[in-house]
């Protein structure tokens, strides 16, 4: 069933198409297989916190807990833990502070593997801007070169292919978010 399924996904996409799920899916692989034995547990423990089952266990968990402690407490026998329920509180903070810590172990985890999609986009549109830069720069040649096409000066086809200066975009962005950020002020 699986190997129909693959075979049917490799007819029905390009091949370039293809090749780049094969890369997002070896950059996964390699990132798991990097991972801790420890992470890996962390990660899967977390899951299985994230779900609304758990929520649910522990609100019925809880319930149950001040019930038989009231029934006990309404019976006139001391109860284990009576209101306020200090271990009740105890057992719920101890477990909030594990799920805490587990969230944010696996959440620095998922950054390492965003910050890595972020660079591989970012030399990915590098590289884009480099190859549309060139083939702007050849189209202009062949234009120019072209006995059948008149030449002109295209402005906008020179400015598109001409580098762009990492370091001049990114002060661009900083500006205009800063600029941005002061208006919102303002506005407030």
């Amino acid at each position: 069933m699986e190997e129909a399924r693959t075979a049917r996904l490799q007819i029905d996409i390009p091949p370039h198409v293809a090749e780049t799920v094969q890369a997002i899916a070896l950059l996964h692989a390699e990132h798991h297989r990097k991972s801790t034995l420890a992470e890996r547990i962390v990660d899967r423990a977390t899951a299985w916190v994230g779900r609304p089952r758990l929520l649910l266990a522990l609100v019925a968990a809880a319930t149950v807990w001040v019930l038989f402690n009231l029934g006990l407490l309404y019976k006139g026998v001391l109860p284990p833990d009576p209101p306020p329920f200090g271990w009740l509180e105890l057992v719920l903070t101890g477990a909030a502070l594990l799920i805490a810590i587990m969230i944010l172990a696996s959440q620095r985890r998922a950054d390492r593997l965003a910050n890595l999609r972020e660079q591989m986009s970012l030399e990915a549109t590098l590289l884009t801007e480099q190859k549309t830069r060139k083939i702007i720069e050849l189209l202009e040649e062949l234009r120019r070169d072209s006995p059948e096409i008149p030449n002109r000066k295209d402005i906008e086809a020179d400015q598109m292919a001409a580098k762009a200066d990492p370091h001049e975009v990114l002060a661009v962005i900083e500006e205009v978010t800063s600029e941005k950020v002061v208006n919102v002020s303002e506005e407030h």
